[in-house]
């Protein structure tokens, strides 16, 4: 059984109280992210300290990255697609905690771009439909064969950081962010949750809770406003 969180977007005052209601009904559980923990909201930092200092998994999501790169590969279309992605609020959550920065971009580095768990996989916006065309007919039998498709299509915008497409269903529930949602919402084609429900633009953040490839509940946490609206 694991908790998965849906995108936090500098949002942590709520990302605190949704932890809080994920631990208090299911003590010990592994909690995992979908990423795209900065950019939007006001507390970016605070965001990705608390994500770090209790052991949430981070699958990144693609603001995480355009934030990496923006200081290691400057040149990069991660870097420059930053400026168009609301960076501004993560700039200033950092402004007098440089040391905090670098350890937080090496973070985001070294996390896995998806989890394929017993329980579910997890990556920040899913395995695209346009890769069975690729795959043998038996790949669900071995999803280590959409590691290659994954590494390569790192900038793609079909790659599991941006894709926008129909998603595979790869034999196992996935569970993505990346396309907001005003609801938790299931796809059954796919077999696909999608939990990233806007909580930066005031509606909420959310967590599913999976057990064997079942949501067996999700968790929810109104959005506050003091993570949105700047004072």
């Amino acid at each position: 059984m694991v908790a998965v969180i849906g995108d936090v977007h500098g949002c942590f005052n709520t990302l605190v109280e949704l932890y809080t209601k994920i631990i208090t009904r299911y003590p010990g559980i592994p909690v995992y992210t979908v990423g795209d923990m900065v950019d939007r909201g006001n507390f970016s930092r605070d965001v990705v300290n608390f994500i770090i200092v209790n052991n949430i998994q981070l699958a990144p999501g693609n603001h995480d990255y355009m934030f990496y790169h923006f200081f290691k590969d400057p040149t990069s279309i991660f870097a420059r697609s930053w400026f168009f992605n609301g960076n501004e609020p993560t700039l200033e959550s950092y402004e007098k905690f440089e040391t905090d920065m670098f350890l937080h971009i090496e973070f985001i580095k070294t996390a896995p771009l998806y989890y394929n768990l017993p329980d579910c996989f997890i990556s920040h916006a899913g395995v695209s439909l346009q890769y069975e065309k690729y795959l043998p007919m038996d790949f669900r039998d071995n999803l280590d064969l959409l590691e290659s498709f994954i590494q390569n299509d790192l900038r793609s915008d079909r790659g599991v950081l941006w894709t926008r497409d129909s998603l595979l269903n790869i034999g196992k529930l996935q569970v993505v962010g990346h396309t907001t949602k005003p609801d938790i919402t299931l796809i059954e084609d796919s077999n696909t949750v999608y939990i990233d429900t806007g909580v930066f633009l005031g509606n909420k953040l959310s967590c599913v809770i999976v057990q064997e490839n079942i949501i067996i509940e999700t968790i929810e946490e109104k959005a506050h406003i003091d993570d949105i609206i700047k004072k």
